[in-house]
């Protein structure tokens, strides 16, 4: 059996019956042109080698589609639910998209520009952005590993379903939301030493009532040149949302003034 085969039987592994032979059959092609499309040999190495280490068990299917990455469903071997986020590594346009989150972050000023070496660095930074994020009591997806072009994190959902973003389904009680969310900006910022930078409803999910960020490979540190605009941005973004469900917001520069100025939450 070939290399790619060998890989592709392990990364579509599934319980089977009689009853649903049938089904496997049909949605095993649409998977094997998936991963046919996604997948370089070194992604597949990379894949192989956390499977080998126990950190994925068994991947399925896509749940996340873009431009820049696909976000695959995935267990471990405790059956615990994992997102693997696998950015594409040959497209340009990306490139350019990411240079000025990069340019002006003290932790990559080193890398190199060439396209894959800043894509690798982005799966680095989000990877990072996570872990602090994390430390600092910020919602997110808690981070599990990352090499190269792949992310591997916690899934926010239930069997293989993503929990809706806040676009997809507001708030049931919108003023609290949106003071968690406020909070948690504060505490990004302060004890995280970052700034979300393309925050907004289509980014923060509602996952068991309470607002999950994600998406934080563009995130970057207070100190990046482009930090006080982008955290405006971020909250002009959440104040139009918000506002239209009714909510009381405060002024973008009254949340400026406590996000960077008030003491420890």
């Amino acid at each position: 059996m070939s290399f790619r085969k060998h890989v592709e039987k392990r990364l579509l592994k599934k319980e089977r019956t009689y009853e649903t032979e049938q089904l496997m059959k049909e949605k095993r092609s649409e998977e094997y042109e998936a991963l046919e499309e996604v997948f370089d040999r070194s992604t597949l190495m990379i894949i192989y080698d956390f499977m080998n280490k126990g950190v994925i068990d068994e991947i399925h299917g896509v749940v996340s589609a873009g431009k820049e990455s696909r976000v695959y469903w995935a267990k471990n071997a405790e059956g615990k639910e994992l997102a693997v986020k696998i950015y594409l590594t040959v497209s340009a346009e990306f490139r350019k998209g990411i240079l000025k989150y990069i340019e002006g972050d003290d932790r990559f000023k080193n890398v190199r520009r060439d396209t894959r070496s800043l894509i690798f660095a982005w799966a680095q930074k989000e990877f990072r952005n996570l872990q602090q994020a994390t430390a600092a009591r910020v919602r997110v997806p808690r981070p599990i590993a990352v090499r190269n072009n792949v992310v591997v994190m916690e899934f926010i959902g239930k069997d293989g379903a993503n929990a809706p973003s806040m676009k997809e389904l507001p708030p049931k009680n919108p003023e609290k939301t949106y003071n968690i969310l406020m909070m948690n900006l504060e505490r990004l910022y302060r004890k995280a030493e970052l700034v979300h930078g393309d925050l907004s409803e289509y980014n923060v999910m509602i996952y068991r009532g309470c607002p999950v960020l994600f998406d934080l490979s563009q995130a970057v540190p207070t100190s990046h040149p482009m930090a006080a605009y982008l955290l405006r941005r971020d909250l002009e973004n959440l104040n139009k949302f918000f506002s239209r469900l009714g909510v009381n917001v405060h002024s973008v520069d009254e949340s400026y003034r406590r996000i960077t100025e008030h003491g420890n939450t």
